[in-house]
């Protein structure tokens, strides 16, 4: 058992002491949603912006606030500096509360609020260098991805469906067309340097880093088509690559048993992840 601390419904504890009712409806239900941010020097990467889809994911699922996005936020720093993070994530979790089992909402439960630390090499991350090789899969979750719930079962599987075939991850695919990656946004580039990616609605979650990598490529002249694509249009990409908020830009090598370019992360790709952690690191 690690050492660190949690914070759990007002107290921060020893994660031995850090414990949920059986009754949560996040354990009996999924009915939670939840944000992980980055952490760079201590600091919180792009987290009001986190916060912001935190209060969305609740409101699309009628469920309470634990507190204000300002008391979260002291929360995370105070976690930062108790568990002396300096690279990594902070993960948070909001249910509905706990209450006897039943379908209906609960009159009297009060919200949940869990969160927790992780250390993570994001900056320096040594899969950077040689990219990740994915698989495709069907996409089988239901239809409001736009909503970041703990109900994450069918990106479990398909993960693991990656790792059994010896692949890093899996791009989704529902009605012959890329939704997602199980974890992260998925892009691809054209042989003519268009950058492309799906747009954005319930079928795919709204990433805060797919958000400011788009905007990042406007600001440089690099064209961006929000569309859909196919997985035989992302084999013949030049380039292609995931964002989330614990990879940051990361390149993709090979799609389904197919080499993209050189094999190797391409000179777009890599452009994008410098002009990201410029951005993540303006405000420290």
């Amino acid at each position: 058992m690690s050492d660190r601390i949690f914070y759990v419904n007002g107290s921060f504890v020893p994660e031995s002491e850090a414990k949920i009712s059986v009754l949560d409806r996040g354990f009996l239900f999924a009915d939670g949603v939840y944000e992980v941010s980055a952490v760079i020097d201590g600091q919180l990467i792009d987290n009001a912006a986190h916060l912001a889809r935190l209060e969305r994911s609740l409101q699309e699922l009628d469920m309470q606030a634990p507190c204000s996005p300002e008391e979260i936020e002291r929360i995370q720093q105070r976690l930062i500096t108790e568990n002396k993070l300096v690279e990594g994530v902070i993960y948070l979790q909001v249910t509905r509360g706990a209450a006897d089992r039943d379908f209906g909402f609960p009159e009297h439960a009060e919200p949940s609020l869990v969160m927790f630390t992780q250390v993570k090499r994001i900056v320096d991350n040594p899969v950077m260098d040689k990219g990740i090789r994915v698989i495709s899969v069907e996409d089988i979750r239901w239809k409001r991805r736009d909503i970041k719930t703990v109900g994450l079962l069918a990106p479990v599987l398909a993960k693991q469906e990656a790792k059994t075939r010896g692949a890093d991850d899996a791009w989704m695919v529902e009605d012959g067309f890329v939704t997602e990656g199980s974890s992260n946004n998925a892009f691809i580039v054209t042989a003519e340097g268009t950058i492309v990616t799906r747009r954005l609605g319930n079928e795919i979650l709204h990433g805060i880093t797919r958000h400011v990598v788009l905007e990042l490529a406007a600001k440089n002249d690099l064209k961006v088509e929000e569309r859909n694509f196919t997985i035989e249009e992302a084999q013949s990409a030049e380039e292609a690559f995931v964002t989330s908020a614990s990879l940051f830009v990361m390149p993709v090598v090979e799609i389904d048993g197919k080499r993209l370019g050189t094999g190797e992360p391409g000179p777009l790709v890599r452009q994008l992840r410098d002009l990201y952690l410029a951005f993540a690191r303006r405000g420290l």
